[in-house]
């Protein structure tokens, strides 16, 4: 149960998030705006940019199955500095996913687990709390920020480019007329 509400739903995530960076990336050839601003573009000046949310939402798709049991993950230590490694990041984040054992999730939900921040924070948690209060959490807080920042600049992205993966859940005759 927790492997079906956590890997399927990165990798819905990350696919839409490449999406979104294949619509960004052309409508900043079409708008005289470059890779490079848009891979360090930011909301706010103490937040990390583009490149660093996209990295961030692939390691937080990494994270859990890796705490769970799962190996031979992707190492993702800099930010890529262009499109090309964004979308590598994203690839082989997605690649690996698919290679993760859902009995590592639903062994045992009640298991204790841990994790260290980089500050000296400890947490102790079980998985299901795990799961349900940080890595779902810190997942879409990463893919959300890195959608806010393309809208931001100006991307004429929607709900449709967030949450694409529905469409294949639409019941006949019911989209709006165009």
């Amino acid at each position: 149960m927790l492997y079906d509400m956590t890997v399927p739903a990165y990798k819905h995530g990350l696919s839409a998030l490449s999406a979104q960076l294949d619509k960004a990336l052309a409508w900043g050839a079409d708008n005289g705006i470059g890779e490079l601003q848009l891979v360090v573009a930011r909301l706010a000046p103490n937040m990390f940019p583009l490149a660093a949310q996209v990295r961030f939402s692939c390691l937080q798709a990494i994270q859990p199955p890796t705490r769970l049991g799962a190996t031979g993950a992707p190492a993702l230590t800099d930010d890529a500095t262009d499109f090309a490694g964004l979308q590598a990041q994203i690839a082989a984040t997605l690649t690996w996913l698919d290679t993760v054992d859902p009995a590592a999730f639903d062994a045992d939900p009640d298991r204790a687990v841990s994790f260290d921040l980089p500050n000296g924070m400890v947490f102790d948690m079980t998985v299901r709390t795990y799961v349900r209060d940080w890595a779902q959490p810190q997942f879409y807080f990463h893919v959300v920020a890195a959608y806010s920042i393309l809208r931001h600049i100006g991307i004429p992205l929607g709900k449709a480019d967030y949450v694409g993966y529905m469409f294949a859940y639409l019941r006949p005759g019911t989209a709006p007329a165009a």
